[in-house]
C-alpha cells in the first residue's frame, strides 16, 4: 500500500520525464530505503532528509519507510529528489495534506538544516508540470525562473518549515514574479576594428546567414577580435529560441538568477577542452559546449591545437543541429544550432609567407599543421577569410570603421527577410535552408555550377556557396541570386595558404 505519492522529474537532454515519488510506511525493523535506480546523489538523499526534519524537531517513525522512484527502469539523478522525498515522507507522516501534495510536482535540494538549495532543470520542470497541469514546488531562488512556464502554481518556499507552514495554513507563500530577462553587458564594437575590410565583410556575411567562419592568419592579426564583435551584430532570439536557449542552460545549471537568455550565447572553449566538454557528456550526461552555444557562437580558437577526435565530434551536430550522448542506459539529445566562427594560425610558428620570420621547415610545416584539420570538416566551413595584419603606421592612420549598430541594422534586415521567405514552419537562416529553393538568376546558375565543375566542389560545398551568395543578397535586399553574389561567395570558399585543397 502506497501511504503518499508526489510528482518530480528525471532529465532526458531537455525534456523532463516524469517520475513518481511514492512512499510506504510499514511494520518491520527501521530503516529508510531509496529504491527506483536511483544514482549516489539520490541514494545519500535519506540522510539529508533525515537531517532536514531533525532539525525541525521531527523524528522519522520506528517503521520501515521505503521510497520507490516510479518508473523503476529509468536511472535517477541528482539531488534535486530531495524535496519531493521530503514532502512524500512528511505526507506519508500526515504533516503535510496528502491530497493537496498530490496536485504538485517538486524538486530542489536539502540542507542539514532544512534550507532548500538551487538545483538544474527547473524552467523544464515547470514546463512540464504546467503540461500536466500540476503546481510546482522549488528553492525561493528559483522560484522566477519556473514562473516563466505559464499559468501554473508556483510554491518557492526558502525552506522546508515554510512549506508546511504554508500547506497547514499559518503561512502564506506568495507566487514568485518571473525572474526578468538575462542583463546585456557591453559588447565591443566592429568600429573600433579599422582596415580589415575583406575580413569585416566576411563577419558580417557570416552574421547575416549564420555561416560557419574560419579566419586564418599570423598571430595578432585580429581573428580573436573580430570574432569577439560578432555576437553584438546578431539579433535578438525570438521567444521561442530564448525558451529553448534558456532551457538547456537551466538543465547545465547555468541559468542565472532564473532570468531568460535573450541574446545569442558565445561560448569559447578552451583548446584543451576534452570531448565530452564539447558535445556533452560525462558522469550525468550534460550539455556540451555545442549546446550551450545553441542559436549562438561557438569560437574555436587556435582550431588545430584542438585533438582531432575532438574536431572531428563536431561533424555530425554541424549538419544536423543536435548532439545525442550515447551511453549504456540511455540515449540523450541535446539542440545545438550553432554557428562556428574558428582562427588559427597558418602553421605552427605563425608566421608562414613572412621570409623574415617563417621557420626554416616552411612550407612544409604549413601543410603539416592544417592537415591537422581534416577535409570533411573544412567542407563545412562556409567562408574561409585569410586575416592579414595592418602596419603600424596604416593601423595608426586609418578611420574608424561602421559601428556595431549600423551593421546590425543591415543584418536584422536581411534576418528579416529569411524568416519571411521561410514561414513559422521554414528555416530560421539561411544557413539551414533548403538549396533547391535558392533563387537564382539564370546567368547566376550557370555561373555556380561552371564554378563548382572547375573547382572541383563536393555537393556540400555547392550547397553552401548557394546558402552564402543568398545571404550576401538578402543584404542588399535583392529578391534573386545574383551573379556576383555567387562570385564573392566563391571568392570566400577554402582555399588555405600552403595547403593544395
Amino acid at each position: 500500500m502506497i501511504n503518499a505519492q508526489v510528482a518530480s522529474f528525471a532529465f532526458a537532454g531537455i525534456e523532463a520525464v516524469p517520475v513518481a515519488v511514492q512512499v510506504q510506511i510499514a511494520s518491520g525493523l527501521p530503516s529508510f530505503l531509496v529504491v527506483g535506480l536511483p544514482d549516489k546523489a539520490v541514494g545519500e538523499a535519506r540522510e539529508r532528509v533525515r537531517a532536514a526534519l531533525n532539525a525541525m524537531g521531527l523524528a522519522l517513525p520506528p517503521k520501515r519507510v521505503l521510497i520507490n522512484l516510479a518508473p523503476a527502469d529509468l536511472l535517477k539523478e541528482g539531488s534535486h529528489f530531495d524535496l519531493p522525498i521530503a514532502i512524500a515522507v512528511l505526507a506519508a507522516m500526515e504533516v503535510l495534506p496528502r491530497e493537496e501534495v498530490l496536485g504538485f510536482a517538486a524538486l530542489g535540494e536539502l540542507s542539514l538544516d532544512g534550507t532548500l538549495n538551487a538545483v538544474a532543470g527547473v524552467l523544464p520542470a515547470a514546463i512540464a508540470a504546467s503540461s500536466r497541469g500540476l503546481g510546482l514546488i522549488c528553492p525561493a531562488v528559483q522560484g522566477g525562473e519556473a514562473a516563466w512556464a505559464g499559468t501554473l502554481d508556483v510554491l518557492a518556499p526558502p525552506d522546508l518549515l515554510a512549506l508546511i507552514n504554508h500547506f497547514r495554513g499559518s503561512q502564506v507563500l506568495t507566487p514568485p514574479p518571473p525572474a526578468g530577462l538575462a542583463e546585456l553587458g557591453r559588447q565591443p564594437d566592429l568600429a573600433e576594428v579599422r582596415g580589415m575590410e575583406t575580413a569585416k565583410r566576411a563577419v558580417e556575411i557570416a552574421a547575416a546567414g549564420g555561416h560557419n567562419l574560419l579566419m586564418i592568419g599570423p598571430p595578432g592579426a585580429g581573428k580573436s577580435m573580430l570574432a569577439a564583435r560578432l555576437p553584438g551584430l546578431l539579433p535578438d532570439l525570438t521567444p521561442m529560441e530564448a525558451l529553448e536557449v534558456s532551457m538547456v542552460h537551466s538543465v547545465a545549471g547555468l541559468l542565472d538568477g532564473g532570468r531568460l537568455v535573450m541574446r545569442p550565447p558565445y561560448r569559447e572553449p578552451h583548446h584543451t577542452a576534452s570531448q565530452a566538454a564539447l558535445t556533452g557528456g560525462g558522469q550525468r550526461a550534460k550539455p556540451g559546449e555545442v549546446s550551450l552555444a545553441h542559436r549562438g557562437v561557438l569560437f574555436l580558437d587556435e582550431l588545430p591545437e584542438f585533438p582531432r577526435q575532438t574536431l572531428e565530434t563536431l561533424r555530425q551536430p554541424m549538419e544536423a543541429g543536435r548532439t545525442t550522448v550515447a551511453r549504456a542506459s540511455a540515449h540523450v539529445t541535446y539542440p545545438a544550432r550553432f554557428q562556428l566562427v574558428a582562427a588559427m594560425n597558418p602553421c605552427r610558428c605563425g608566421y608562414l609567407g613572412d621570409a623574415a620570420r617563417e621557420c626554416g621547415r616552411a612550407p612544409r610545416c604549413g601543410e603539416d599543421y592544417q592537415n591537422r584539420i581534416s577535409g570533411p570538416l573544412l567542407d563545412r566551413m562556409d567562408l574561409v577569410v585569410e586575416v592579414q595584419p595592418i602596419p603600424p603606421a596604416e593601423l595608426s592612420r586609418a578611420p574608424p570603421g561602421e559601428p556595431s549598430a549600423t551593421v546590425s541594422e543591415r543584418i536584422a534586415r536581411a534576418r528579416t527577410l529569411q524568416r519571411e521567405r521561410g514561414g513559422e514552419d521554414g528555416p530560421f537562416t539561411n544557413a539551414e535552408a533548403e538549396p533547391t529553393r535558392i533563387a537564382l538568376a539564370p546567368e547566376a546558375r550557370a555561373f555556380a555550377e561552371q564554378a563548382a565543375e572547375k573547382l572541383r566542389l563536393s555537393p556540400r560545398g555547392f550547397s553552401r556557396v548557394l546558402r552564402v551568395a543568398r545571404s550576401i543578397a538578402d543584404l542588399a535586399a535583392a529578391e534573386t541570386v545574383r551573379r556576383s553574389d555567387v562570385a564573392e561567395a566563391l571568392a570566400f570558399r577554402h582555399r588555405m595558404p600552403g595547403r593544395r585543397v
